[in-house]
């Protein structure tokens, strides 16, 4: 769940102006400032089978200035997280319920952001937060367990999470092009040694995606294989999909038939099938992966106006849901009014 919507190369700084002007001084104290947003861009042309697809309302997020960008689900009471970009506020929204209410208030523990959200079986909330690093709650208390913290001179974007059965977290940063890691051993010990510590960088993708600016934006979404030896991971300003493995360290570009992931932002796995939320183009892309991950198909495509830039989505009993950012109506994209309230939207057909 993904946190930040792509630009192209060079565009930066005119979207961060653009960002400046939109958010509040309060909130602008922040390093949003220096986040990666996109001008419209024209994508690959490609031949895709376009589905019909009905989006509807699921979630209302209380407030005027959510900007939802992650979501995640409890895989165990099937309740849902959704995280604003702009507050750092967390909802928490109940099957049965339409709309969400506060779990955790704007800036909580110094949070005034929050990317992707990822919730594990150990009954963890794990949000990032691209401004340092990411935070670890228990679900039951609301306690923060740890903070891990980037560090080094690099200019740093924490954005999305995933974490594999055994426990372990890996999250993206978009202008390093590098994956940390999070065990559960580490997540222990910081706990119990003041809840402080530093993220740890487990695989670096520079070599595999190639030259590119600094100020570019690479990875963004990622997902675990459910067998625990892979990662998928997306490029989201080359359209590209790689394969992490976990037992050798190998990155691989994964080929793609039907189309491309540009624009790519959140990524759901769920056996051989693979969600993406393509942001800008308002997209939900449904691909068939390969047993070994080394090929995806496009099988079917959703492009509507109605998704409101959505940054990511989750797929919990059947239903694809997916987080309505609006990052283009007064938010870090540019001026405008965003439509009220908020949500997360439920889209049939995909």
């Amino acid at each position: 769940m993904s946190r930040t919507i792509r630009c192209r190369r060079r565009a930066l700084t005119a979207a961060a102006l653009a960002l400046t002007a939109a958010v509040p001084a309060s909130l602008a104290a922040t390093a949003q400032a220096d986040a990666p947003f996109p001008r419209p861009a024209v994508a690959r042309p490609a031949v895709q089978p376009e589905a019909h697809a009905r989006v509807s309302v699921a979630h209302d997020l209380p407030g005027d200035r959510v900007y939802p960008e992650g979501i995640a689900a409890d895989p165990v009471s099937g309740d849902l997280y959704v995280g604003s970009y702009t507050t750092g506020a967390i909802y928490k929204a109940t099957p049965g319920h339409r709309t969400a209410v506060v779990f955790l208030p704007a800036g909580t523990d110094g949070r005034t952001t929050a990317n992707g959200l990822k919730v594990d079986r150990a009954g963890h909330l794990w949000v990032t937060d691209s401004t340092t690093g990411v935070a670890v709650y228990d679900l039951r208390t609301r306690a923060l367990i740890a903070r891990f913290d980037v560090t080094g001179p690099a200019k740093s974007f924490v954005n999305d999470i995933a974490i594999t059965p055994d426990g372990t977290a890996y999250l993206t940063d978009s202008y390093r092009s590098v994956l940390y890691r999070v065990t559960p051993q580490q997540l222990a010990r910081a706990a119990a040694h003041g809840r402080r510590a530093e993220l740890t960088t487990a695989y670096d993708l520079t070599g595999a995606l190639g030259p590119h600016p600094a100020d570019d934006v690479t990875l963004n979404g990622i997902a675990a294989d459910r067998s625990g030896r892979s990662l998928l991971t997306v490029d989201m300003t080359a359209g590209n999909l790689y394969r992490v493995d976990l037992g050798s360290g190998a990155v691989r570009r994964v080929a793609l038939h039907g189309a491309n992931v540009l624009n790519g932002d959140g990524l759901e796995l769920r056996g051989d099938t693979l969600w993406v939320a393509h942001n800008i183009t308002n997209t939900v892309s449904r691909w068939h992966v390969s047993k070994g991950r080394a090929s995806a198909r496009l099988e079917r495509k959703v492009t509507d106006r109605a998704l409101q830039i959505p940054t990511t989505l989750v797929r919990t009993h059947g239903r694809t849901l997916v987080v309505r950012s609006q990052f283009d109506k007064g938010g870090p994209m540019g001026p405008g009014t965003p439509q009220r309230p908020f949500t997360v939207a439920v889209v049939k057909g995909i």
